[in-house]
């Protein structure tokens, strides 16, 4: 009694090729971290950056684009939320920049952390000579290389410029 064939092989016996049909292979996404910036400046309504910060998060929302944030942003989104305004902040309650994490959480998908972003991000740190309050854009930057997130959506992509690995996006580049 022969061998049954493998699924595979069975595909490739009828079909002529190992390789899904066209119409079953899934359309390639782009994917992109949100930066704590854009996170803060969608919530700012009076913001002078809000319009562009809320159309560029939208748009990549609403088209075939993987949309993600970090553990890092949602810390630092804490961060300067609750920070008293004459601190540079934008003087949020506890309660009040809970529910607005609990939101930011419903509406992106949170990379998860490992183990394996801290040993990308030394790796990083070491070969970009990376100093300072720089070391949190790095840290970004590993939960990117560590999850296949290729762009980052940022008001600041002068800060991510250094790093080859990843395309930093200003808002400007997604809404028209």
């Amino acid at each position: 009694m022969g061998r049954k064939p493998s699924r595979n092989e069975s595909a490739q016996s009828v079909r002529g090729s190992d390789k899904p049909r066209k119409h079953l292979r899934r359309k390639r996404l782009t994917s992109y971290l949100i930066d704590t910036n854009l996170l803060l400046r969608s919530i700012s309504l009076d913001h002078p950056m809000h319009p562009l910060a809320a159309g560029a998060v939208n748009a990549l929302l609403e088209s075939d684009s993987e949309v993600y944030v970090s553990t890092q942003n949602l810390i630092e989104f804490w961060n300067v939320c609750t920070r008293p305004l004459e601190r540079n902040g934008l003087g949020m309650t506890v309660e009040r920049t809970d529910a607005e994490l609990t939101r930011l959480e419903g509406v992106f998908t949170v990379l998860p952390d490992s183990p394996a972003i801290y040993a990308q991000w030394r790796r990083l740190v070491r070969v970009h000579g990376v100093m300072g309050v720089k070391v949190h854009d790095t840290r970004l930057v590993a939960a990117m290389l560590v999850s296949g997130v290729p762009h980052i959506l940022t008001f600041n992509t002068d800060d991510f410029r250094r790093f080859s690995e990843i395309t930093a996006v200003h808002p400007s580049e997604i809404t028209p």
